[in-house]
């Protein structure tokens, strides 16, 4: 089940993703990093996020406990997603850098619940995290190098 969830998260920013002309029209600062090493970051941010879920999920006892963890891990890829459909296919980053710090704390969330639950399988999570964290100041990078957006700019 985790590995189908990060799967589809995956498979659904990878389809949203969209690096055409819009896209390499932007302006971006020299210390971005080079488009291929984000599909490996990626799948290894996955990779982590599917390991912590199937750990805690495998030392949780109660049904409570599983549904909050669950549902935390939900509402990450649905905003993982969207942060996708925004910066690439609506081609709003100032809407994705708006959205980002849902992102960040629906990582945030299921770190802190895997730490007091289950330990040291929250830090599987810190990779995502620190992701998460330099893609906002890409993101807030882009957007300042390139604003404004929408209709009529």
């Amino acid at each position: 089940m985790a590995a189908g969830g990060v799967t589809v998260v995956a498979v659904a920013g990878a389809v949203l993703t969209e690096l055409g002309p819009w896209y390499y029209g932007l302006k971006k600062p020299s210390w971005q990093p080079p488009d291929w090493l984000f599909g490996p970051a990626w799948t290894l941010i996955f990779i982590l996020e599917a390991t912590a879920g199937v750990l805690a999920w495998n030392r949780l006892h109660t049904a409570p406990a599983m549904f909050v963890l669950v549902a935390l891990l939900v509402v990450n890829g649905v905003l993982n997603v969207v942060w996708s459909l925004l910066f690439f296919k609506s081609k709003r980053p100032d809407f994705a850098l708006r959205e980002v710090g849902f992102l960040w704390l629906s990582i945030l969330a299921p770190m802190l619940v895997l730490f007091a639950a289950v330990g040291w399988v929250g830090v599987l999570m810190l990779p995502y995290l620190l992701w998460v964290s330099f893609a906002a100041f890409l993101n807030w990078t882009i957007v300042r190098l390139n604003a404004p957006f929408g209709m009529g700019a």
